[in-house]
């Protein structure tokens, strides 16, 4: 489900598995089960017994979480279940009394950028890889 949700923004970029084996639009559920081992908490949405969303959250230390992987299937785009699924991580931080969530994104993805500003992120710098074809931006959320 993450796979084929990340495909369309792995095509849309040029990213192939050759160049970019790490990339969301080439993960398994062999990774994504490691990712749970590492201390990822990884959270899936539903339209009745169909997994459409996921997300996952990682307590990277001091309060501060990392979410990785959020995900909706193409076909379920657009009908709120990525904002649904970002507010749950939200209400998690602060239940479990974390600070802040913090999320890295591709810099030329204007439309995922301006979703999370949207959403209350706040665009904290770029790095860029030496093996990634994209510039990774970073962005920040508070809990209030």
């Amino acid at each position: 489900m993450v796979c084929s949700s990340f495909l369309v923004i792995g095509i849309y970029f040029n990213i192939c598995k050759g160049m970019v084996l790490n990339h969301t639009s080439f993960i398994t559920n062999e990774k994504l089960a490691a990712k749970i081992k590492d201390g990822y908490y990884p959270f899936g949405y539903f339209a009745g017994s169909k997994l459409v969303g996921f997300v996952s959250l990682c307590d990277t230390d001091g309060g501060v979480y990392e979410l990785s992987n959020l995900a909706v299937l193409p076909e379920y785009r657009h009908c709120g279940y990525g904002k649904a699924l970002l507010d749950f991580c939200k209400d998690k931080v602060k239940a479990l009394g974390g600070g802040k969530i913090t999320v890295g994104i591709i810099e030329e993805g204007a439309v995922l950028k301006n979703w999370y500003a949207a959403n209350g992120f706040i665009h904290t710098g770029v790095k860029r890889y030496e093996h990634l074809p994209f510039t990774v931006g970073y962005m920040d959320w508070e809990v209030n």
